[in-house]
């Protein structure tokens, strides 16, 4: 019998941060390592897993490591849990990111380190959970677990305004996840499903025959929860803030996955279950898409904040995963997932480069920094290729994921896809104006005899950086893993009259 390897995804986090409720709260060294432990362990388990993917077997919805356990047989619950091209590249982008978090967590923390590490553990677990679940109520319930973790983390460890933005991101997420419940709901009783399977569900949805209008709210009400993660226009507001305010590993972690949860939701669940209504609010999505990849990039160039400029740049970038599953192509939709990778190995390196400058001078104000290069050689020239990486320079992943969104959008929008092209040349300005500023001229007074690189740091930064490179490079691996599940999406739009 083979390991239960996506339980152990969610196990391994959870016992890990039971038993770090129970150390001594003075024991920091040892709470570090326990969690490092643990992070380092659900790692190990995501790479021995690749090793097995290839040849796993697939259930009857064509999952790989799928486990299914009776969970409220009265209700037709289960513990359904699998993954396939949409969902098992987010798995180990979680595992890798939060190990890396716990290793930036060392300098960035200085109190409560107990209650931290448990909250980051149990926040793992709930990602995990989200990207792993086939039952609308375990995905539900996974969903709702990351929301608490994080609330903590930035009102306990964050900035000056930790307050304002903690409760912000709260409130916002609340109600997003509440209005999607009801739109879940809604998939349950009108289909008239004796399960809350998400793939059992989207089957019998075609039998159903939905009202058109019925569909289309029952999308809105998914989207609306979906999109408040992503997020897109006009949910957007609560992000830039929790990012200034949260401490570097939570930003690197927020960035990195928690986005990818609303971007991971939208195709797995909404255009797979809802393609005809998907198909639908195509001009509306595409339209958001616009918004958000040209007002994101303005909005990152007006930006004094060094860490609210990369933020923003956060918005600009979900833009090209929304203008892919609008298109819904093969080509857009295998950028869009690109995108998806691609944007949480480079953001979670941006944030750590913003707090390593950061830490060494309390200030994230672009004017008040200058000449990094000659005092901080080895981190300013990491911050350059991290900017070069995220405005998708050719050879670096960055430009792979969006360059197959725009490819794939042509044909459906045609001179659309212009606006899209002006945000990658104000998306380019703004990180070139960025490196103007921080990174070069003459050194700055106060900033010399600065500290530059530790060996924690390059150990955090150099498998960020290894797969950046590679995936820029040869990103044939990772798009084999996503086309089998693209095919069958498109299979579904098609049939729907095409997006």
């Amino acid at each position: 019998m083979s390991l239960p390897l996506l339980s152990l995804f969610i196990l391994i986090p959870l016992v890990g941060s039971l038993v770090t409720v129970f150390l001594p709260k003075n024991s920091v060294s040892t709470i570090k390592a326990w969690s490092t432990v643990i992070t380092g362990l659900t790692l190990v388990v995501a790479v021995v897993s690749m090793f097995q993917y290839g040849g796993a077997p697939v259930d009857a919805n064509g999952m790989k490591f799928a486990e299914s356990y009776n969970w409220i047989p009265h209700f037709s619950v289960r513990y359904y849990l699998g993954v396939d091209g949409f969902s098992y590249p987010m798995v180990l982008l979680t595992a890798l990111v939060t190990f890396l978090a716990t290793l930036a967590s060392y300098s960035a923390v200085h109190e409560r380190h107990k209650e931290y590490y448990a909250l980051l553990l149990l926040l793992e677990v709930g990602m995990m959970g989200v990207f792993a679940s086939l039952d609308y109520v375990l995905f539900y319930v996974f969903w709702e677990i990351v929301l608490l973790p994080m609330y903590f983390l930035i009102a306990i460890w964050g900035g000056a305004r930790r307050e304002y933005a903690s409760i912000k991101f709260f409130i916002y997420t609340l109600v997003g996840s509440v209005i999607m419940l009801v739109g879940i709901l809604a998939l349950y009783f009108g289909t008239g499903a004796q399960t809350f399977g998400i793939m059992e569900i989207a089957k019998l949805v075609p039998a159903a025959q939905f009202a058109p209008a019925t569909a289309m709210l029952i999308f809105l009400a998914l989207y609306v929860g979906f999109a408040v993660k992503v997020p897109a226009f006009p949910f957007h507001t609560w992000l830039p803030d929790a990012h200034v305010e949260a401490p570097t590993p939570i930003s690197m972690i927020l960035a990195g996955v928690l986005l990818k949860m609303g971007t991971y939701a939208l195709i797995r669940i909404s255009a797979t279950t809802l393609p005809e209504a998907a198909r639908a609010f195509a001009p509306w999505l595409v339209a958001i898409a616009l918004i958000n990849i040209v007002y994101g990039a303005l909005a990152a160039m007006a930006q004094k904040d060094f860490k609210k400029m990369v933020a923003y740049s956060s918005i600009n970038h979900m833009g090209y995963f929304l203008l892919g599953l609008a298109a819904g192509t093969p080509e857009a939709l295998n950028g869009a997932l690109f995108v998806m990778i691609s944007h949480g190995l480079i953001s979670a390196l941006f944030f750590f480069a913003v707090g390593m400058t950061y830490e060494r001078t309390h200030t994230r104000d672009m004017a008040k920094l200058g000449g990094l290069f000659l005092t901080v050689p080895v981190i300013a020239t990491f911050t350059a290729f991290t900017a070069f990486a995220n405005l998708g320079l050719p050879g670096l992943s960055g430009f792979i994921g969006e360059f197959f969104v725009l490819l794939g959008s042509f044909p459906a929008f045609r001179w659309l896809i212009l606006i899209a092209t002006v945000g990658l040349v104000i998306t380019a300005a703004f990180h070139l104006i960025m490196m103007r500023k921080v990174l070069q001229g003459e050194a700055m007074t106060e900033w010399k005899g600065l500290k530059d690189i530790t060996g924690r740091e390059v150990l955090i930064l150099a498998p960020l950086v290894v797969l950046i490179v590679a995936l820029g490079v040869y990103p044939g691996p990772l798009f084999a893993v996503f086309n089998p599940a693209v095919q069958s999406l498109s299979k579904l739009i098609t049939l729907a009259g095409g997006m």
